[in-house]
């Protein structure tokens, strides 16, 4: 979800303000995605590189998502949804840490969409703690396979993403679901995030739909000769 500072400082704003306007956003997106019925949703929220940023900045962030938490939990719970946190969460707030684990235990036994939110993530960091798990387990290399490795990953349970989409111009996926992002879609727009509404998102869909997905094999109408 990227731009919102970028958009604060095209209109002379602060930059917080276009956090504000991004969270905002975010609500707007997750209330679609969840009337589309989707299975799951990833929001990637903040990254373990972000903590570099002012700590003026960062403190405003964490209060952004403690209000959104808070303030939205409730039509979470109406909608069914699932809340998970992904990420290096212990370095988050001891508060936020509280506020995180009382939104999953809460809507746990929901059967609607998956929403994981990645705060304080990146794929690297992701993979390494995932080793780390493996090593102390005791697992003999000969028995490690994706599928084992993959359920030491902070995803375990979510299904691949289908579709990743990245705002703001930036064509990279900044340390994003480095291992499930495999055979993921990719769809890229100049759109900063502030300004990615409901049809924007539902343009990322329709796109999606149009892909012919392979998985590194070939359609088998394509096999005959």
């Amino acid at each position: 979800m990227d731009g919102n500072g970028r958009w604060a400082e095209l209109r002379g704003l602060p930059r917080i303000e276009g956090h504000r306007r991004g969270v905002e956003r975010s609500k707007e997106i997750i209330e679609v995605a969840t009337e589309l019925g989707l299975r799951a949703l990833t929001i990637y929220a903040f990254s373990t590189e972000n903590w570099r940023r002012p700590s003026t900045e960062v403190t405003t962030l964490m209060k952004l998502l403690e209000l959104y938490l808070k303030k939205e939990l409730e039509k979470l719970m109406k909608n069914g949804v699932v809340f998970k946190s992904i990420g290096d969460i212990p370095r988050l707030p001891e508060h936020i840490q509280a506020i995180l684990k009382d939104a999953e235990e809460k809507t746990s036994s929901n059967k609607g969409m998956v929403l994981t939110t990645a705060l304080s993530y990146s794929g690297r960091n992701e993979i390494m703690r995932a080793i780390r798990k493996v090593m102390v387990s005791g697992i003999k290399p000969d028995d490690l396979t994706e599928e084992v490795f993959e359920s030491y990953l902070d995803t375990a349970g979510n299904p691949p993403p289908d579709l990743i989409i990245r705002t703001s111009g930036e064509m990279r996926i900044s340390n994003f679901l480095l291992w499930q992002a495999a055979y993921s879609e990719f769809y890229f727009t100049d759109t900063l995030w502030p300004d990615f509404n409901k049809d924007e998102f539902l343009l990322a869909i329709q796109d999606y739909q149009r892909r012919d997905r392979r998985f590194g094999a070939v359609p088998a109408r394509r096999n005959a000769f």
